[in-house]
């Protein structure tokens, strides 16, 4: 772990095409982690821009929230306002669409206009735009626009949107026009935030307090954001946090690990569940990171890596002298 933080401690400053600046500093996956970048590269950034953009990875149930309740908590830095990214792929997916199998052709459904499915979907989008209310600030729709969407799909997004509460919901085109297609976004985001002065006045707006204990995090949680009708706890679960409370770690945040494919524990229902439960099997504590992490559903906090992973033959001595990374 030295030898890996050791110079990926400092953020990377890189620059884009058209001359903005970017950092790329961390970024652990929201449906295992906290899935934001690193504090030290917000606190460097809004000391040299005007607007500090970043992302917060799996959506509003996971990044945004562990952004707010982990990241928010440690920086004291709070958003003026949220781009809430949908497409209408995704909605229709989220309104029952055909599985995508890779490899098969993309059923046709998500290639011509099917506006009964794209409402349907919807209910997701409003159910994610509930939640960022929840930590109270403006959102803005990004629809990330397809050349396979038809404009009276995107004028159903944009109206549903806003009825939902948006700020406002514009159509993105920078995947083919780079900045130029983004400046429509970037001027209703600006808007929604309030101008330049918009930070200023930001704080935060946390789920639970410090103070609350972690059972009651993780079912508020489960309740204000998943939609959920409670928690249902795993053998032994209870009791791990009852011990992790025990040695003193009861005021750390929870950092929930489910499925970023739905609001639900599983990744096959799709819009906005009710009339469910969270199975919470495992609680972790990770003391060096600061939260603790149950694990819901049958989320892998670990895939894809083998018995005996590369980094277990990595190490640095005294004099600095690096062995195993090659």
């Amino acid at each position: 772990m030295t030898v890996l933080l050791k110079d990926a401690l400092k953020p990377n400053l890189l620059q884009m095409l058209e001359g903005q600046g970017a950092f790329v500093h961390a970024g652990p996956f929201a449906n295992i982690a906290h899935g934001n970048s690193s504090v030290m590269a917000d606190l460097v950034a809004v000391r040299y821009a005007d607007y500090v953009v970043t992302e917060s990875g799996f959506g509003s149930d996971m990044g945004m929230e562990k952004f707010f309740d982990i990241k928010c908590r440690v920086s004291g830095l709070a958003p003026s306002a949220a781009v809430l990214v949908a497409a209408v792929r995704a909605l229709k997916s989220h309104g029952g669409g055909p599985a995508v199998v890779p490899e098969k052709p993309f059923p046709a459904a998500y290639r011509e206009e099917n506006l009964e499915l794209l409402r349907a979907g919807l209910s997701n989008l409003r159910a994610h735009l509930g939640i960022v209310r929840r930590f109270g600030i403006p959102a803005v729709v990004a629809i990330n626009a397809f050349p396979s969407d038809t404009e009276a799909e995107w004028e159903l997004v944009k109206n549903e949107a806003v009825k939902a509460g948006a700020a406002d919901a514009v159509v993105c085109r920078h995947w083919a026009c780079g900045g130029e297609g983004a400046a429509v976004p970037a001027g209703a985001v600006e808007a929604a935030a309030g101008g330049a002065n918009g930070a200023d006045s930001a704080s935060p707006q946390f789920l639970y307090s410090d103070e609350t204990p972690l059972a009651e995090k993780i079912e508020t949680a489960a309740r204000e954001i998943y939609g959920a009708d409670g928690v249902d706890y795993g053998e032994g679960v209870r009791k791990e946090l009852d011990r992790f409370e025990d040695m003193g770690y009861g005021k750390l945040p929870v950092c929930i690990a489910k499925t970023q494919y739905s609001l639900f524990h599983d990744p096959a229902l799709k819009g906005a569940p009710s009339n469910w439960r969270l199975p919470v099997r495992e609680a972790r504590l990770f003391a060096g990171a600061g939260f603790v992490a149950p694990l819901c559903g049958e989320i892998s906090a670990m895939p894809g890596l083998p018995s005996r992973p590369a980094f277990m033959d990595i190490d640095i001595n005294e004099e600095g002298i690096i062995r195993g990374l090659f």
